[in-house]
Parts: structure tokens; C-alpha cells; sequence
């Protein structure tokens, strides 16, 4: 008999959605510490293979964030691979005891919310699963700086260059529709932003969306757990509501992107790496780096986080006796990125 047959009730669930760097994971880490003694459940959904999420929110200490209560998909695209992912992955959930009192999806940054939402209406698991809802994580610096607006001249380049390039800016795209398909939207990092540009960027939002969906400001991620969670949206019996570019059948694919994971030696300055860093971003225009790097002379990890060439870093916790205090680094930018450069400017860091 299919597991998903044996549970009493409706569990509901939370997908945090969000494009690469915005705070879905340092959102979830506060919603975890905030908990209260309620059991959730994460699925974590990463583009790149180090499972550099899963390793925050497994390190966090706090009771709710157990690694026994954690799934993570590192095949880049959940939305993609629904069937074969998704289904293992939340029968796996089901099978806990006690059961969960919430589950949290955090996709990858690249993945479009709506088609798991529709897996949500499968018999299977309608009968036992409900989205609470669907939160869109913004990152606030990036939409201020342009990341997600046509640039009309930049398209005539690409495509000049490259002539199988017929649809818009793949960023835009991909942003769209996580907003498209939101419940409430968390316009994150916004102590870096005036209030004057807050204004105009719920404004330019509320643009793209064409119901209304309410935007909270946060810092850090840090939202109370009643206004995320409980929105009772139901989202998978609303989904005519959440208009995508890809409804009627057109595919989404990642071939607009490239990702690599680059292994680090040990490095002597943190400080120089993160300049040879924001270089790199600069420069090969990269949009997401994250990953852990060995400090010699220093028993803990050393967390980076970037978002184009924002870069910040933090000790994360220290190396587990017995494990190999092996650096690695995700490169994700869009298609044609020079990894191969990348890496050996990388290679300098640590000489």
C-alpha cells in the first residue's frame, strides 16, 4: 500500500520560492529558530551539487531543523523533475513519527514554483497535503540594480551572437514567474535600500502582478513565522490564479545557465579571497557564489554568500572530527560562463 494512503490528515505546506541569492535559506533558518516547538519539515532543492543549504540549516542546532527531518534534491530543478523527486521525497516526510506540523520547500533559485504547486493536485496528495502557501523571496539590492529589467541592447548582442536565443531577458523570466505564482512576497535585504526605492520597487512588483499579493520588507530574512505560515491559500485548487509563461505546454529548461563547482585548497586570508571573488563576479558576471572554504590555522568553515558581486562572509561552524575540511565553491551565471578561468583565478586565491 502507498504510504501517502496511511496518513490521517492534511499536512500543510510552505514552498519558499525566490531567485538565486535572495534569502530563502537565511529566511527559513530564522523561521526554524522561531519555531516554538512546532515540528517542521524541510525540502531543500539546490543548483549546484554540495548541498550548500542543506549544510546551513543542518548545522543550525535547533531542534526543528534535525537532519532526520531534512530531503535534499540537488538535481538543480525540482520543478523539472517533480515526478521522480518530489513524490520519493514527501512519502519519505509522511513516513516520519512523529509527523511534521508544517513542511517547508525551498526550491533552487532557477526553478519555477507553479508546476510543483500542480503536484499538489495529484489524488495522491491532495488528499493529504494542502499549500499553505507560496512565499516569493525578493532580493531587494538586485531589483534596485536592474538585475531583472529587459535590456533591450544587451538582448540585440546575445542574440547577434548567438542566434538561437528568441525569448527575453531568462532572468526576467524566471522572476516573473515566481512572483506570478506568490501568495505573499518578502521583499528581503531592504535595510540596503531607501524607502523611496522600497516604494518603487513594491510599485514595479505590483506591476507584474496582477492580483493582489502583499509585500513585506525584511532584513536578513528575519519574518515572524504567523505571517508566513497559516496563509491557508490552498494554492493548488488556485492555480488558474497564477498565470505562467510556460502555461499551454511550453517547456522550461536551464540552458540559459551554467553552474560549476569549483573544490578550494586552504587559504590564509579571507579577506584577499573575497576581493579575488568580487573580481571574478565582476568580471565573468557571475550571479550566485556560495560554498565552504578551509582557513589554515582555523578549526571552523568559512561561509561565502554572493550575490553578483555582493560577497559577504562568517565562520560557520567548526570542521567535525574525522571529516575532510575539503573547500568547494558553486559558480552559477548564465549561459557561456567561463568556468575554466574561473577556476584558475580561484587557484591563485589559495597560493
Amino acid at each position: 500500500m502507498n504510504r501517502l494512503s496511511k496518513i490521517p490528515a492534511k499536512i500543510p505546506a510552505t514552498i519558499v520560492t525566490g531567485f538565486l541569492g535572495a534569502g530563502k535559506t537565511t529566511l527559513i533558518r530564522h523561521l526554524l529558530a522561531s519555531a516554538k516547538g512546532r515540528r517542521l519539515a524541510l525540502v531543500i532543492n539546490e543548483f549546484g551539487d554540495i548541498g550548500v543549504d542543506a549544510e546551513i540549516l543542518n548545522g543550525c542546532g535547533d531542534l526543528a531543523c534535525g537532519a532526520g527531518n531534512i530531503i535534499e534534491l540537488a538535481n538543480g530543478c525540482i520543478c523539472c523533475t517533480v515526478a521522480d523527486d518530489f513524490l520519493p521525497a514527501i512519502e519519505k516526510l509522511l513516513a516520519l513519527d512523529p509527523l511534521p506540523d508544517h513542511i517547508v520547500i525551498e526550491t533552487s533559485g532557477l526553478a519555477l514554483p507553479k508546476p510543483l504547486v500542480k503536484a499538489f493536485d495529484w489524488p495522491a496528495i491532495r488528499a493529504r497535503l494542502t499549500v499553505d502557501g507560496v512565499i516569493a523571496v525578493v532580493d531587494g539590492m538586485a531589483v534596485a540594480d536592474g538585475r531583472f529589467a529587459d535590456d533591450p541592447a544587451r538582448l540585440a548582442c546575445q542574440r547577434q551572437a548567438d542566434p538561437s536565443i528568441a525569448h527575453d531577458n531568462p532572468l526576467e523570466e524566471v522572476f516573473e514567474d515566481q512572483l506570478l505564482c506568490a501568495d505573499l512576497i518578502v521583499l528581503n535585504k531592504a535595510d540596503l535600500i531607501d524607502l523611496d526605492e522600497q516604494r518603487r520597487i513594491k510599485a514595479e512588483i505590483a506591476a507584474r502582478v496582477p492580483r493582489a499579493v502583499k509585500i513585506v520588507p525584511a532584513r536578513e530574512g528575519k519574518i515572524d513565522p504567523a505571517i508566513l505560515l497559516g496563509l491557508d491559500a490552498a494554492a493548488e485548487g488556485d492555480l488558474a490564479a497564477r498565470p505562467s509563461r510556460h502555461d499551454g505546454g511550453i517547456a522550461h529548461g536551464h540552458d540559459d545557465f551554467a553552474s560549476a563547482v569549483i573544490e578550494t585548497g586552504a587559504i590564509g586570508d579571507p579577506d584577499a579571497l573575497l576581493r579575488q571573488l568580487t573580481e571574478i563576479a565582476t568580471r565573468h558576471d557571475v550571479l550566485r557564489i556560495k560554498g565552504f572554504v578551509e582557513v589554515r590555522g582555523k578549526p571552523v568553515r568559512l561561509l561565502i554568500q554572493g550575490v553578483g558581486n555582493r560577497l559577504q562572509k562568517s565562520f560557520d561552524r567548526p570542521w567535525r572530527p574525522g571529516e575532510p575540511r575539503r573547500g568547494g565553491l558553486v559558480i552559477i551565471g548564465e549561459r557561456g560562463l567561463d568556468t575554466v578561468s574561473i577556476a584558475k583565478l580561484l587557484a591563485r586565491a589559495g597560493s
